[in-house]
């Protein structure tokens, strides 16, 4: 509390991720003085598609902001910045003139622009795709997504404005005055030259995109804009700080050298390495992304992502009702000393890396008469861990780099078992931070940067060094560790149609 307590300083930041909108008032030392979260609704519309509100959304936001801002007031915190951290890929199409969005925003889990991606790999752009932006053709990344929505709903293009949820906040946050993006995310969208930093005029024109309607990309440190959240503050304060999720999350970590590792387990899962300041092709599977920018200096990551992670237990606990509450999760998995063979393969919304099949379907194997409902919990808990490894050996192979340890974050890590049972998978240490916010971390640091309150990486490793973790150490042997791995593998060869 020694920084807090000196001069009274605090940051707010904003976490907008999938299942809601968090918010984190930080002492500047990185105590987190009080959190507050409120949910949005999801909607499906057809099979395999999600949206959201953004009106909801930011509403949601500055909701969250005016309850940090009445702690701040109670504990004489005096607000000097806003950061933003933000789920990724999804996509926001407003009208500049009104404010009003054109659409819900259509969210990274959407497959609705598989047919558009199809298309533009029939036309054989994939290899100019991937050189320029790291990316593979996927309805995963937001450019089919704004592509469809300009195809399919009557648009005014000289008037659209087109966001990630991080372009959508500032814009709104600042009354229109800021059109701006961070280079993380716009590294997510399939339409970023991640070595030229800019928008590609050629990937614009193939989406059939407007460059006129994207938002201006800078690095994460930059102050992004000015705002009073709507008079929820006395004052305008900058906004700093911005980043993808995953991106945060690494930040957050302390991955500041090539070959360091980290995954967040969220609704999905993220994957992620720090490969240094060179671009490289990834390999078949994974993706090149942009990690952060810092002033003049941008950091290159490989990643991969799992569709389906929190997910599925969400899946387990609404759909089937086999749980009541997330505390019986690592109950049930420690209830039996295994799945019997039961495997359990999440691709409701199709697989994501390193399979990349969107037409996979989910699938539960092994089931007999002696299955009980521990077994398929426990099967679903050891899949995340499992898609994961997956990932890991393409960006080992790619990076061509020994992993030594993987550092987690995210939600499920609260689950003792999941982390043992990813360190046996792997067969590596897996580090568990106590920082339980680990994007909303990464992206108060950055924002401590841009606002000048720490001058240099080693300023802001001296915070996250202060934090206890866990470590788990693997148990399982080597020859039953690759058993395992290997029957996963093949049967999620079955679930692909």
């Amino acid at each position: 509390m020694s920084n807090f307590s000196d001069n009274g300083e605090a940051i707010i930041t904003i976490d907008q991720s999938t299942q809601s909108t968090k918010g984190f008032l930080f002492a500047l030392n990185g105590e987190i003085l009080e959190q507050f979260s409120l949910p949005h609704k999801q909607y499906y519309p057809q099979p395999g598609w999600v949206e959201h509100d953004p009106n909801e959304i930011f509403m949601n936001t500055l909701r969250v902001i005016k309850v940090l801002a009445r702690k701040a007031d109670r504990i004489s915190a005096r607000i000097t910045g806003i950061t933003i951290t933000n789920q990724r890929e999804t996509v926001v199409i407003w009208d500049k003139e009104t404010g009003k969005p054109l659409y819900n925003a259509i969210v990274w889990q959407c497959m609705r622009g598989a047919d558009i991606c199809e298309l533009i790999k029939a036309r054989g752009f994939e290899e100019l795709i991937k050189e320029k932006t790291g990316l593979i053709v996927d309805p995963y990344f937001s450019a089919s997504k704004i592509a469809w929505v300009i195809e399919n709903k009557n648009v005014c293009l000289d008037r659209m404005l087109v966001g990630t949820i991080d372009s959508w906040l500032i814009w709104k946050l600042t009354n229109g005055e800021a059109h701006v993006t961070d280079y993380t995310n716009a590294s997510r969208t399939m339409l970023f030259n991640i070595k030229k930093l800019n928008w590609d005029d050629e990937i614009l024109e193939l989406f059939k995109i407007p460059r006129s309607a994207m938002p201006e990309a800078i690095q994460s440190n930059s102050i992004f804009g000015y705002t009073n959240c709507n008079n929820v503050l006395s004052q305008e304060i900058p906004i700093s700080g911005v980043m993808g999720d995953s991106h945060a999350a690494l930040f957050g970590h302390g991955c500041f050298s090539k070959g360091m590792m980290k995954a967040t387990y969220g609704t999905g899962s993220s994957i992620m390495m720090n490969i240094g300041n060179e671009f490289l092709l990834p390999p078949r599977g994974i993706v090149t992304s942009i990690g952060w920018g810092i002033d003049s200096e941008v950091v290159y990551v490989f990643e991969g992502n799992v569709h389906s992670a929190g997910a599925a237990i969400t899946w387990l606990m609404n759909n089937l009702k086999l749980l009541s509450n997330v505390e019986e999760i690592e109950l049930l998995c420690q209830a039996v000393e295994d799945t019997e063979g039961v495997y359990f393969i999440p691709a409701f919304s199709g697989l994501g890396a390193p399979y990349w099949e969107s037409e996979a379907r989910g699938l539960i194997y092994g089931l007999t008469f002696r299955t009980e409902k521990a077994h398929i919990v426990r099967a679903a808990v050891e899949s995340v861990a499992y898609q994961v490894r997956d990932v890991v050996e393409v960006i080992k192979s790619g990076a061509g780099v020994k992993l030594s340890e993987l550092r987690a974050d995210g939600g499920m890590v609260k689950n003792s078992f999941l982390m043992q049972f990813q360190a046996d998978i792997l067969g590596i240490p897996v580090i568990r931070s106590h920082m339980d916010d680990m994007a909303a971390f990464g992206s108060f640091l950055m924002g401590e940067l841009g606002l000048k309150i720490r001058k240099s990486l080693d300023d802001i490793a001296s915070i996250i060094n202060g934090i206890p973790r866990d470590i788990f150490l693997p148990k399982l042997s080597e020859m039953e560790r690759e058993k395992r791995y290997e029957l996963w593998k093949c049967i999620v060869r079955k679930s692909i149609l």
